[in-house]
């Protein structure tokens, strides 16, 4: 499942369409996943905006790193490895590792 904090914007103009109720939606859909699957879900927080979230997310294994856009990529998101970790965090806790191939 992948959700960007915002769902739309201008094309061009990153953050344009903040303000539209988009935080509350995905708090709301983050809170209902995460009381759903708790100690069984990785949430992977890519950027500051996604790690607002993680409060929501507190019987979850919560990975975070730099947003991997082409203007933060290079504070942490290279070399991060996100879905090793992730696999990591399953096997960890009893669970099968996601094939991220398909």
């Amino acid at each position: 499942f992948l959700l960007n904090r915002h769902l739309t914007t201008q094309v061009g103009a990153a953050g344009s369409h903040s303000k539209l109720g988009w935080a509350a939606f995905t708090n709301q859909a983050i809170t209902a996943l995460a009381e759903s699957k708790g100690e069984q879900l990785v949430a992977i927080l890519w950027g500051k905006q996604a790690q607002e979230l993680e409060p929501l997310l507190a019987r979850a294994a919560v990975l975070r790193s730099a947003h991997p856009s082409p203007l933060s990529a290079q504070r942490g998101f290279f070399g991060s490895k996100p879905f090793s970790a992730a696999n990591r965090e399953l096997i960890a806790s009893g669970h099968s590792p996601i094939d991220w191939s398909c």
